[in-house]
């Protein structure tokens, strides 16, 4: 039992209580995520759109999140990040009602590209707001926790979807709805305002720089958000998994047991990830990250059973375990305190690029070459990003060192109202 509390306050002790509010947030937020799941499903069961149409809609999906999280990464810094967090989550709440009452087919495009405008609109406040209430020492687990609440939200979704796939439509969005809402209130009630006080950035000239100019000329950061994107291509692969399954005369019905690895993995053992990596460099770590990512993906092109494809998940799935709460302290401390949102806005918009470039890209390679070339293009494609990790972190540990000491000066400042 005193291990036990010992492991506990190691993993999530000593964090402030806002952190667990917006932690809260997460989890509610992820649960009403069913809702992207029930419209991949209904718009060709339900609403009768061709399979094309329907991924036009999903791929405006990815376009309007990634617009979003430009936009809200310039918000946040600008006006605020509750502020931003709070038209995020209401104009969210009413896109999702209005969703529901609607079966128009141009007018479902629209909605479904505003409703991803506002979800990427949200991601780089609430992310920015996280750094800003954790410093440098409890940002490794302040970030795992966090993405562990993301994946916990999300399998309760996976659920949820399944379970009201026969629910009237406006009763799903407006359950939708509710959960944005409810975040919006737990924002509203707990989160204070915790952008830093002071000037506006300014670019090399002097000049007032309101756009994102000055993240897109940071190279160390570039380089990383650059790597992250690659890695992120290789990991969303998994979505093709279906495909290579009825390749190897396997069921695909069969995906969702052996996906369902992925996740039941990360929701048992992500809390035990910052105990293993915490007296490991993190550059090493994300090399290994890479390498697992890279190995278990490529070796799809031989996994000839149910059995052994479950394995290959396993593999790449520790990989994304290893990455994802580095990969956060990372995009923390190489942003400069008072441009965190824009630099949260660039790292979000690298998510989101990925989730449109691996399926697309992906199935024209597994329709045009050899079942093999695609797994094996992944494993080339994960190990380059690990070693290019290796030579490039060493001058990003510097940068990432100096930056800390400036953002531990703006802590000490008072957060403005």
């Amino acid at each position: 039992m005193r291990t036990l509390r010992g492991w506990m306050a190691e993993t999530a002790g000593g964090l402030p209580a806002t952190f667990w509010y917006m932690w809260s947030g997460t989890l509610i937020n992820r649960l009403g995520a069913f809702v992207t799941l029930y419209l991949e499903i209904h718009m060709v069961t339900v609403y009768g759109f061709s399979i094309t149409y329907a991924g036009l809609v999903l791929g405006l999906y990815g376009a309007g999140m990634a617009a979003g999280s430009l936009l809200g990464g310039v918000l946040a810094d600008r006006w605020g990040r509750r502020p931003t967090l709070l038209l995020a989550l209401g104009a969210g709440a009413l896109t999702a009602i209005t969703l529901g009452l609607t079966m128009d087919k141009l007018l479902i495009a629209v909605l479904v590209t505003v409703y991803g405008l506002f979800g990427g609109l949200g991601r780089p406040a609430f992310s920015a707001s996280l750094v800003d209430i954790l410093g440098p020492t409890a940002r490794l687990r302040g970030m795992n926790l966090n993405y562990w609440a993301i994946n916990l939200g999300f399998s309760g979704a996976a659920i949820l979807a399944g379970v009201l796939s026969s629910a009237p439509r406006t009763a799903v969005f407006t359950l939708n709805a509710l959960a944005l809402g409810l975040s919006a209130v737990v924002i509203a009630i707990k989160l204070p305002e915790t952008r830093p006080p002071g000037p506006a950035p300014r670019d090399v000239v002097g000049r007032p720089d309101g756009t994102i100019g000055m993240v897109l000329r940071d190279r160390t950061f570039m380089i990383f958000v650059t790597l992250n994107l690659g890695l992120w291509i290789v990991i969303e692969s998994c979505k093709l998994l279906p495909i290579a399954m009825i390749d190897k005369g396997l069921d695909p019905a069969d995906y969702g047991a052996v996906i369902a690895v992925n996740g039941v993995m990360i929701v048992v053992g992500q809390l035990f990830i910052p105990k293993l990596v915490a007296r490991r460099r993190r550059t090493h770590v994300l090399v290994a990250a890479g390498v697992l990512v890279g190995v278990g993906m490529g070796a799809v092109a031989v996994a000839g059973t149910v059995g052994a494809l479950a394995v290959t998940v396993m593999i790449w799935t520790l990989g994304e375990m290893l990455n994802a709460p580095i990969n956060g302290t990372y995009v923390a401390d190489l942003s400069r305190p008072r441009m965190r949102g824009r630099y949260q806005g660039i790292a979000s918009m690298s998510f989101t690029l990925a989730n449109f470039i691996s399926p697309v890209v992906g199935a024209f390679v597994l329709d045009h070459t050899p079942p093999a070339t695609l797994w094996l293009g992944l494993l080339a494609l994960a190990l380059l990003v690990a070693a290019i990790q290796w030579i490039t972190g060493p001058s990003r540990e510097r940068r990432a060192a100096e930056l800390t000491k400036i953002t531990e000066g703006v802590r000490r400042e008072p957060v403005a109202a």
